[in-house]
């Protein structure tokens, strides 16, 4: 109850206050006043309205609202009740606006008044003093104005300035000034109401009026001191005057006419101050100016004016009649002043001689001598400018000018400067004795410097004229000379310096010393080193160069190879092996580069054997460590030979043994390294690069007879030349166990991975090899089985002949059962590689048969075979899109690349309507042809060149997509062969070269081995090569040909040339860089270049000519993804092919730069190997949403944020209305979920998605 009557009753009252706050009552009334004052000279409100929001007068406002004490708890009250109250706290918070709003009013009202800050602030006294230099200034600026004008001859119009003010116009005007504020004070109100609030400024406005009237009292009390005292000053001067002029001058009486000639003199000095008009003007306008404000003038001060100028005028008179009077006496002093002036000029000039001649100019004199100097010709100069004044004095009262003593101010001029000079020589010279005794330990030169800088500054500013002077000269090469000598007690304060450096000093400047801890500074400065720099500096520099390379000697090279260990391994034997560590090998780089550079120093001599004996040391272990780690390697490669291999210690006997002589000594030198680990001690051990170089003697001769044993081999079995030496002996020494030989059958053969061999009647296999299998893992059974024992060599020989007599008994099935069993059952009978080229065979028999009914008459046989073709492209495509294992799938889709081209190029023969198949449309092609009457073999033709298919097995590999530049470069490199020459592909990167040459050897069923070239490569190295090509029959493919190096390539072309020749005198055998071997001559030479690249060599004309040149282009993308997309069992290929060749166009163009960014021909292949997976997974998904799943979800991933939207932009034109969402892995994102939980890790959502892309980006890979 109390609260809600408290709540009303504050509310009310608040409310009545708001009313008025506001000026909503009828008649308002002010419920607060404010005082507006001057305390202790601040402009103050009271209450205060400055502070915190509202100040004291807000408070006491807000304690208008009173609580009562409570009854039930008499030490507390209502307040908290109240402030919590919502209606009081809104009428509150308005009530605080309108505080502060009306407050804000009255600061402002108060601020008016601060324009007058200055009555309050500045003290009286201050003001008038700046008043009157104000008004001095302003005048003398005036003055200075109009006598410029007036000098200068103008015949313009312009006006000249005004009159300068006088001293009573200023007056009048500031009086007039305080005046009117006092006034304005005064009239304006005196309070101001703001609703409620009113403001008192009166006792404000009352001060400030009273300070104005303060101000105008003084200026008017200083301006009648002024004339009552020039009043008094002007009567005692006349009535002084009067007097002195009355009296009587005796002829004769000198004092009496000097007192008369001070009266006129003085007389002369007032009328030169002012005239007579401006004597008493100024006080006649001061008294109007007086009288103007209402000051009383005092009587006298009236009469005085009015009576001291025709006294004045008297005394004046007097002057004049005076002056006459003693004219004859004047004439005649003045003649006595004349002779006097003379004979004193002439005195001051030999003064000034004598002074120049004698003075205290001299540094030999020395500062003490040089002040006592001073001292006299200081009073010389005093008692002759002595004479001067009392000259002048004399002068003055007869109006005689004398000539000014010019020679008399020089010479104080020049005992000033010289006292200047002095002063800081002394200065310089205690400071110097001071360092001198500074013990040489304690030596700071950098301070000593410092100041001597400071006083070489100090000395340049005095004035010029010292210069010319020999004390100025001495104490500048004093300083110069210390400031010398400073950097050279520097140096010699180096650590580097030694007795023999101290020596040598002595012996330069000829004096001896001792360097104590009693040496000072000044036994330094004795030796006079500023004579010697060049010879000090070179003593110290040599001094620092010594410890340098003493440094060099004990820091680094004895510390670092003190503690210089080699590294031990073990080899698999049980031998220790030497690892020295790169660190160890770039130290003994850097020193030995360091040692060459420091004996390359003029200052070496100290040194010069310790570097010698080093720089031996240095070069031993260099050469030790470089024969040890070769002799090393070639251990190892020869070790598991020579011991391991029962095989070739068979072979090898002599070799064998003499290996095991150099297998214990090696074993022997590597147990006496360990016990003396250290690497220079280990390497300069008497004898030991002797000992080492015998054991690489020894084991070269090893080497050269295992090289020899290899060379044997190789030329049994050709295609170990395309074998590393480690790996063939791998091979040799397991020939015995072709299954173990099994293994490296991928580097013998194009495509056989394994082979399947027989087995006893225990399960155990036998050496009967029965069948090959593919890296793709198809089987091919042998139609004889192939023996394998024996030497390695001969049984792989045997090999191969089975592999390919196989191939061709299975090719002549194929052919011969083609028509004679369905397509889909037949393709899958036969290996993928015999199913290619019998189908290959079928089309070319089939094209020829077309063209034969065409020459007899059917018009429409090439049509109607072209709808043949169509629908066997559609059975094939129906087959991948069917339920196929992996091998038959990929055999299908290779079959069905190949059928594209064999279907495009009938096609192609329709449209053009070739009539007779000796066109060159359908001889450039590759055509396959059986031989069933005569050979029983397979032929490959194309234009005039006719080729012997091969039959290396080629597993089930997909071929290259034959675009019409793919037959262009078939055509040139098949005629390349006919006419036995080289084929040379060239151009840019992914233009198809080197995977153009491969396919064509696949179409020939030949071995094509790709070579990267290399400036490392040299004729040997190639020589092997090509070898084995002629041996074997192969194709050699050389990658980057141009990068050898020139002089190999001139070999090179020695060597093609040779082989070329063979085959075109068609020769069984020839010599080959001295060597007979044999030649097979199916035998091809292919060379890639990238022209233009950096690192290339330009070929030689003699190898160029060996080479029939093919120029490679960009492949057209959208013809090889229309063929791969029908292989991957599209059936609307051509449109697809359009919408992804123009997607990678416009990336290619629109698309930032990354460096991850392809959009090339390989991108193109694999995306379009992943879509064929697509398709299959959902066959039922419509091609065209296949295809932006597919481009979409295997792009995105690497497409960077900014391209995204461009992308995105891209897709969605190319393919409208299509949204697909992602397909996800669920198996994959299963996997990863359980590897995050066994991890302890929680998976989200965001990190499913970026495994999910990350996997779509590795996919096409």
């Amino acid at each position: 109850m109390m609260v809600d009557g408290f709540t009303r009753v504050v509310r009310t009252s608040l409310e009545h206050f708001v009313k008025h706050m506001e000026g909503r009552v009828k008649e308002e009334i002010s419920l607060l006043e404010l005082k507006l004052d001057l305390l202790k000279n601040q402009l103050t409100c009271t209450p205060a309205i400055d502070g915190e929001p509202g100040g004291n007068a807000e408070r006491l406002v807000r304690r208008y609202i009173t609580l009562m004490k409570r009854l039930d708890a008499p030490e507390f009250d209502y307040l908290t009740e109240l402030q919590e109250s919502e209606p009081l706290m809104i009428l509150r918070d308005h009530v605080g606006r309108l505080l502060a709003e009306t407050f804000a009013k009255c600061r402002t009202y108060r601020d008016k008044f601060l324009e007058f800050e200055y009555l309050w602030k500045e003290n009286v006294d201050v003001y008038l003093h700046d008043f009157l230099a104000a008004a001095d200034k302003e005048r003398a600026a005036a003055q200075a104005a109009l006598d410029l004008f007036n000098s200068q001859e103008t015949t313009d119009d312009r006006q000249p300035p005004p009159e300068p003010p006088t001293q009573s116009q200023q007056f009048a005007a500031e009086i007039a000034k305080f005046e009117k504020l006092r006034d304005t004070l005064g009239d304006g109100a005196a309070s101001i109401s703001f609703g409620w609030l009113r403001v008192n400024a009166k006792p404000l406005t009352k001060d400030l009026s009273s300070r104005c009237n303060k101000r105008s009292y003084m200026l008017t009390t200083y301006l009648s001191d002024r004339v009552d005292k020039e009043l008094d000053d002007m009567k005692q001067f006349v009535a002084r005057m009067d007097v002195s002029l009355s009296k009587d001058i005796i002829p004769g009486d000198n004092e009496s006419l000097v007192e008369a000639m001070q009266s006129l003199l003085a007389i002369r000095q007032r009328q030169r101050e002012s005239s007579s008009t401006n004597v008493f003007t100024p006080l006649h306008q001061i008294v109007e100016l007086l009288q103007q404000f209402k000051v009383k003038v005092k009587p006298e001060v009236t009469e005085d004016l009015t009576a001291l100028p025709n006294k004045w005028e008297k005394t004046l008179k007097m002057y004049n009649s005076v002056r006459e009077q003693l004219k004859p006496l004047v004439e005649n002093e003045l003649a006595a002043i004349a002779t006097e002036e003379t004979e004193f000029i002439q005195r001051t000039r030999d003064f000034r001689r004598e002074f120049k001649d004698n003075g205290p100019f001299f540094f030999s004199v020395g500062h003490g001598r040089a002040y006592e100097l001073i001292d006299e010709w200081k009073r010389k100069v005093d008692e002759i400018e002595n004479e001067r004044i009392v000259l002048a004095k004399r002068a003055e009262l007869f109006e005689y000018s004398i000539a000014p003593a010019d020679e008399v101010q020089e010479c104080r001029n020049d005992l000033m400067l010289v006292k200047t000079l002095w002063d800081q020589a002394t200065m310089v010279a205690e400071q110097i004795e001071e360092w001198k005794q500074t013990l040489w330990v304690a030596i700071n030169t950098d301070a000593m410097e410092e100041v001597t800088k400071i006083f070489s500054k100090d000395i340049r500013l005095i004035n010029k004229r010292a210069r010319v002077w020999d004390a100025y000269s001495g104490l500048e090469q004093v300083v110069k000379n210390f400031l010398t000598v400073l950097p050279l007690v520097a140096a010699l304060s180096s650590k580097a310096m030694r007795p023999r450096h101290w020596k040598q000093l002595m012996s330069t400047t000829g004096v001896t010393f001792t360097i104590d801890r009693d040496f000072r500074l000044d036994n330094l400065i004795e030796l006079n080193l500023h004579e010697y720099v060049d010879d000090v500096m070179g003593i110290v520099d040599r001094a620092i160069k010594e410890l340098s390379m003493e440094n060099f000697l004990t820091n680094t090279l004895e510390k670092t190879w003190n503690s210089a260990k080699f590294d031990f391994g073990t080899h698999s034997s049980g031998v220790p092996l030497l690892q020295p560590s790169e660190e160890v090998m770039q130290f003994m780089e850097d020193h030995q580069l360091q040692i060459q550079n420091q004996m390359a120093s003029k200052h070496v001599a100290f040194f010069n054997d310790q570097f010698a004996e080093w720089r031996g040391k240095l070069a031993t272990v260099n050469a030790v460590i470089e024969v040890w780690v070769e002799v090393q390697r070639t251990w190892s490669h020869l070790e598991s030979i020579f011991i391991g291999s029962a095989d070739i210690r068979a072979q090898l006997p002599q070799d064998s043994k003499r290996f095991d002589s150099i297998n214990d000594e090696f074993g022997k030198l590597m147990l006496d390294a360990m016990s003396t680990p250290n690497v220079v001690h280990c390497c300069t051990t008497p004898l030991r690069l002797e000992q080492i170089e015998g054991l690489q003697s020894s084991l070269g001769e090893c080497e050269k007879a295992l090289a020899d044993y290899l060379e044997t081999k190789r030329r049994a079995f050709p295609r170990f030349y395309f074998v590393s030496s480690p790996d063939l002996l791998d091979i040799l020494s397991k020939g015995n166990s072709p299954t173990e030989v099994m293994k490296n059958m991928p580097k013998l053969t194009d495509d056989v991975g394994l082979l399947e061999f027989a087995q006893d009647g225990e399960g155990k296999f036998t050496k009967q090899c029965i069948g090959m299998y593919s890296k793709e893992n198809e089987y091919v059974p042998f139609i004889t089985p192939c023996d394998c024992t024996g030497p390695v060599e001969q049984w792989l020989n045997s090999l191969i002949d089975s592999m390919r007599s196989t191939l061709r008994h299975v090719l002549g099935e194929a052919v011969n059962g083609f028509l004679e069993t369905n397509k889909s059952d037949w393709v899958r009978q036969y290996p993928a590689q015999v199913a290619l080229v019998a189908g290959q065979c079928w089309w070319s028999t089939e094209v020829n048969q077309a063209f034969e009914l065409l020459e007899d008459g059917n018009e429409n046989a090439l049509k109607d075979y072209s709808k043949k073709q169509e629908a066997r492209l559609l059975e094939l495509i129906k087959m991948i899109q069917g339920d196929l294992d992996a091998l038959n799938r990929q055999k299908v889709m290779t079959i069905c690349t190949i059928e594209v081209h064999a279907r495009d190029v009938v096609a192609g023969l329709v449209r053009d309507k070739h009539q007779s198949s000796s066109c060159f449309a359908w001889q450039s092609q590759l055509r396959h042809r059986w031989d069933d009457e005569k050979e029983q073999d397979c032929f490959v033709e194309i234009c005039d060149a006719r080729f012997r298919y091969s039959y290396e097995y080629l597993g089930n590999q997909p071929r290259l997509v034959i675009t019409p530049l793919t037959d262009r470069c078939y055509v040139t490199l098949t005629q390349s062969l006919h006419l036995k020459m080289g084929g040379a592909p060239a151009g840019p990167a992914g233009t198809g070269k080197t995977e153009t040459t491969k396919d064509l050897g696949r179409g020939l069923g030949r071995m094509v081995y790709v070579f990267n070239c290399s400036d490392s490569m040299d004729y040997k190295t190639v020589g092997n090569i090509f070898k084995g090509l002629s041996m074997s029959g192969s194709w050699g493919c050389f990658d980057e040909f141009n990068r050898i190096a020139i002089e190999v390539l001139s070999v090179v072309a020695t060597q093609v040339k040779s082989i070329l020749d063979a085959q075109r005198e068609k020769k069984v055998r020839f010599n080959f860089l001295g060597e007979d071997i044999n030649l097979i001559g199916t035998v091809g030479i292919f060379i890639t270049m990238n022209p233009g690249y950096a690192g290339r060599t330009e070929l030689p004309e003699n190898i160029k000519a060996l080479f029939r040149p093919v120029s490679m282009v960009v492949p057209d993308f959208g013809l090889i993804a229309e063929i791969m997309l029908v292989a991957e069992g599209f059936l609307q290929a051509r449109e697809l092919a359009k919408k992804f060749t123009t997607l990678y166009g416009l990336n290619r163009d629109l698309l930032s730069k990354q460096d991850h960014y392809d959009w090339g021909l390989r991108a193109v292949k694999s995306v379009l190997v992943v879509l064929g997976g697509l398709r299959r997974a959902e066959p039922d998904l419509k091609e065209e949403y296949i295809l932006f799943r597919g481009l979409r979800d295997f792009n995105l991933p690497k497409i960077a944020a900014e391209d995204r939207p461009v992308f995105l932009g891209l897709i969605g034109d190319l393919f409208p209305a299509i949204d697909l969402p992602r397909k996800r892995n669920e198996k994959l994102l299963a996997t990863v979920r359980t590897a995050a939980q066994t991890s302890k890790l929680k998976p989200e959502e965001s990190f499913f998605s970026n495994v999910g892309r990350g996997s779509s980006l590795v996919l096409p890979r």
